[in-house]
């Protein structure tokens, strides 16, 4: 195994700013987006809460096992550096390979897509008050453009410097954490300050709280309400990929990742509880003529119900401001990975160089912001054509896009299931590291508590989330798509990469 040369990537990150991009990167879309999908699928309030606790528990699972990891390797890379020296470099490339093509280059997309939808909320709500939402004041197409012109925007801020982009990122976290607190208070303040609120907190809204025994629980609508959750805390790894900026790795990365996990926790379950307290659960679940669930950030509605037209500009500034903090995370942690491959030689070699000026890798950071900017444009052409059937024999590969199913759906809807799958086997490398490097207080300043009882049981309810969606027709499709990447990774590194060690 060839090892991977002296990083020289600059550590200017304190514990604060680790834990910003941590929780920053987390909180984009999913606490606006997803609680329709768990609603939907999950009718009971209290079942519905327990897929938010079991959402933040399972990202604490695995915190508490990978910052044990990540202080044994504390370098630019996360993830890919974890599954090569656990795996090999085979499941190092294939990560990558994921990772790239589809896990952080459709999140930036889908994010930098909802960006553009809340600013188009915006400009619909200043001038046409009383427009539906089917009213375009930009057209769909200079939409896109739009998209991808803020990430090309962000992606400048982050080859400039990981401390200015650091600092950004501490910024808008801060005005996301505020704004998620505005609305788990908002329900309240409107009721103390106003004689007959047109819609106050009635804990009526919060019935049925549950099923009528452990039977009664759909647990297949369970699962797919899970993976929902999933894209909501997608990201709490991403403390791993800027290891090797961090200050006092030792002490500082299980500090900022497990304080971020519980901060999330505690804001994603409040907001839902704001939401249910003001909205009946038809509001929240409501669909169109076609079905489909409404694509209205549920903060819009509820901010609405609250402060009327007033609601509406300012929840969709709140969600620009959730979304663009997320934006500029993914931006400044992903690329770390294509620097790492390059190093390694299973990426070209030019992505593992710094920028002369601003020690920044930046054409690594290039190159995956331009990807996003192209799967913005090929998902908008998806969503505007027709391609054929695929028949696989035991069910059909349908890429077609159901009418009135949004860019953003279609995005995340493919995210999950590479990231799943691969963050689940990199938290599996504990086991092997603790065969393979003994313990120590000088290696392990950290270990994980409880183990091994808690990788063990973040990996089995994992993998039963992972088959739970070939079980599931909603989701069958994006399985069978991620599988498919997955191969063609394993094909493109037994072709060019396996003998390059």
């Amino acid at each position: 195994m060839q090892p991977t040369p002296p990083q020289s990537l600059p550590r200017v990150l304190g514990p604060w700013l680790a834990t910003a991009i941590v929780v920053g990167t987390v909180i984009g879309s999913g606490v606006f987006k997803k609680g329709r999908n768990v609603a939907d699928n999950v009718p009971e309030f209290g079942l519905a809460m327990s897929v938010w606790v079991l959402g933040g528990l399972l990202a604490l699972l695995g915190a508490l096992a990978l910052a044990e990891i990540a202080v044994l390797f504390p370098r630019a890379g996360g993830n890919y550096v974890f599954l090569r020296e656990g795996y090999g470099r085979w499941a190092g490339f294939l990560w990558g390979w994921v990772e790239f093509w589809i896990i952080r280059s459709a999140s930036i997309a889908a994010l930098a897509t909802m960006f553009t939808e809340s600013f188009h909320d915006v400009l619909r709500q200043s001038l046409y008050p009383a427009a539906t939402d089917r009213v375009e004041v930009l057209p769909f197409w200079p939409r896109q453009l739009l998209t991808a012109l803020v990430i090309a925007g962000l992606t400048v801020v982050n080859v400039r410097g990981t401390r200015l982009s650091g600092t950004v990122q501490f910024g808008i976290t801060l005005l996301k954490v505020a704004s998620l607190l505005f609305i788990i208070a908002l329900p309240f303040a409107v009721y103390a300050a106003v004689a007959e609120p047109t819609h106050p907190p009635k804990a009526a809204h919060l019935s049925p709280t549950w099923p009528g025994g452990f039977l009664g629980i759909n647990w297949s609508g369970f699962g797919v309400a899970l993976v929902g959750v999933l894209w909501a805390y997608n990201g709490w790894m991403n403390i791993a990929p800027v290891a090797g900026e961090v200050k006092h790795p030792q002490r500082n990365i299980p500090l900022s990742l497990l304080l971020a996990v519980f901060i999330l926790i505690a804001l994603y379950c409040g907001a839902n509880l704001a939401y249910h307290l003001v909205l009946p659960r038809d509001d929240i679940v409501r669909k169109d003529a076609a079905g489909h669930l409404s694509s209205t950030p549920l903060a819009t509605e509820f901010c609405a119900a609250l402060l009327g037209p007033v609601g509406v500009v300012i929840a969709s500034a709140i969600v620009m401001t959730s979304v663009f903090g997320a934006l500029n995370g993914n931006i400044l942690v992903g690329p770390r990975l294509l620097y790492a491959m390059g190093h390694d030689r299973l990426a070209p070699e030019s992505f593992g160089r710094l920028h002369a000026r601003y020690q920044t890798p930046a054409l690594a950071i290039v190159a995956m912001s331009g990807w996003s900017c192209l799967l913005v444009l090929c998902v908008g052409a998806l969503t505007q054509y027709r391609l054929p059937v695929v028949p696989l024999g035991f069910a059909d590969l349908d890429l077609n896009v159901p009418q009135g199913k949004s860019p953003f759906d279609i995005m995340t809807d493919f995210v999950i299931f590479g990231s799943v799958t691969f963050e689940t086997l990199a938290v599996a490398t504990i086991f092997m590291f603790r065969r393979r490097i003994p313990v120590t207080p000088e290696n392990r300043p950290y270990r994980c508590w409880g183990y091994p009882v808690v990788p063990a049981l973040y990996v089995a309810i994992m993998a039963a989330v992972l088959v739970n969606m070939f079980l599931t027709p909603e989701q069958r499709t994006e399985a069978l798509v991620g599988m498919g990447f997955i191969a063609s990774g394993a094909a493109v590194y037994a072709l060019f990469y396996r003998n390059s060690a």
